[in-house]
């Protein structure tokens, strides 16, 4: 750690005296949730709470992202901070005051913390301009829930919008319960999985369900695919370096006594580790076609690779840790025990740059983590003080990664 006790301490001083400002913009996010790449009321919130603070702003062109750098007085490396900005197709049911205006719409996993939370970050950076020797870039991602805005980001220049390639990127995911509101947590190692999906469409003949042996009856066939693909993930793939395999909608038919000439399964695949993610889909494909042809059918496997592994450098997860307790204690810190199945498409900037992602708890007040509603939830509501502490960890991050040179 390359910051002072009293660094440390002005900055947590100055997150908790500008949390009013910084709830404020949270609450205006919330109330206008917007999906996707096209957020132009979310952009336009980001943008005028960024114009007094003296940066360089360049707005997305083709999609609402924004991109924000803070030059430092003196030279130096240039960091990257991330934070993105859309919602979800989900319908408010939480009765909080700012709620959703947008029907079907509602910023249900957070990314108004994360979207607020940079805000605050760039203001208490912007206040110690003097101080930084090199950049910062300020990265407010669209899309992270599809269709995935990182990659464009990327592809636009974002890592390089300093001048430079940035040395370290950081970012967090708030989360509506299983952590405590301001508990940090972090892991060295895979932080988030792999997501992918696949679509198994399996290919019969139809008939009469009175006479099943004239047809090639699709549906035992696509419910015995089930069984076996959860067969593979347990003698298929170490125990330790898992496979999960979860079939969320199988559909096929019109009527009891038809017999469908298809039927198709749809399933999410959740990885840890890049050897494994690749070697899933020729499995589970060759799973499918083997015992489709068992029973004289064939299958159509349409396997879409996802967001890949979130990877935490052990270096900067140990920067966190330290800055973390620094600023609030030794009891603000979790080791996290495991990664979480989740995933994210900051994935795509830890494949290009030495970071790491945090988990910050955000659970509401009076509510338990262990039964409060998760992220993605209607119900899901989050800890306005949690806007004390990421702004925080963030500025500190980026602030001590600069002084390391």
């Amino acid at each position: 750690m390359h910051l002072a006790a009293e660094d440390l301490s002005t900055l947590r001083a100055d997150a908790q005296d500008q949390l009013p400002e910084v709830v404020a913009l949270r609450h205006a996010l919330h109330r206008v949730p917007e999906l996707g790449l096209d957020l132009p009321l979310t952009q336009r919130l980001v943008l005028d709470a960024l114009a007094p603070l003296g940066l360089e702003v360049a707005p997305g062109d083709g999609m609402s992202s924004v991109v924000a750098v803070l030059r430092g007085a003196r030279p130096g490396p240039a960091v990257l901070l991330r934070g993105d900005m859309d919602a979800l197709p989900v319908t408010e049911d939480t009765a909080e005051p700012f709620a959703s205006e947008h029907p079907g719409v509602m910023h249900a996993c957070g990314h108004d913390l994360h979207t607020a939370g940079m805000v605050g970050a760039a203001r208490l950076l912007a206040a110690r301009r003097e101080r930084l020797a090199g950049s910062v870039v300020f990265m407010f991602q669209p899309g992270e829930e599809g269709p995935g805005g990182a990659e464009p980001m990327i592809a636009d220049g974002v890592l390089d919008a300093a001048g430079e390639r940035v040395v370290g990127a950081y970012g967090l995911h708030v989360m509506s319960s299983v952590l405590p509101t301001g508990l940090v947590a972090g892991r060295p190692g895979t932080i988030l999985a792999a997501a992918d999906s696949v679509r198994v469409t399996v290919h019969g003949r139809g008939g009469h369900g009175s006479m099943p042996h004239l047809a090639l009856d699709p549906v035992p066939v696509a419910a015995e695919i089930v069984l076996a693909l959860q067969a593979m993930v347990t003698r298929q793939f170490d125990a330790f370096d898992p496979v999960v395999v979860t079939v969320g909608r199988i559909a096929a038919g019109t009527a009891d006594n038809v017999i469908s000439s298809s039927a198709v399964i749809d399933a999410t695949v959740r990885t840890f580790s890049e050897a494994v993610h690749h070697r899933v889909p020729d499995r589970l494909r060759r799973v499918c076609e083997g015992v489709a042809a068992a029973h004289g059918l064939t299958v159509t496997v349409d396997y879409q690779p996802g967001y890949p592994v979130t990877v935490n450098r052990p270096e900067e997860n140990d920067r966190a840790r330290e800055l973390t307790t620094g600023l609030f204690g030794e009891r603000a810190w979790l080791d996290a025990p495991q990664p979480i199945a989740g995933a994210e498409d900051f994935s795509y900037v830890l494949e290009q740059v030495p970071g790491v992602y945090l988990g910050l708890g955000a659970t509401p007040p009076g509510a338990d983590p262990v039964t409060a509603a998760y992220n993605h939830s209607p119900q899901a509501r989050f800890a306005d003080e949690a806007l004390a502490v990421g702004p925080a960890v963030l500025a500190a991050l980026a602030w001590d990664r600069l002084a390391q040179g």
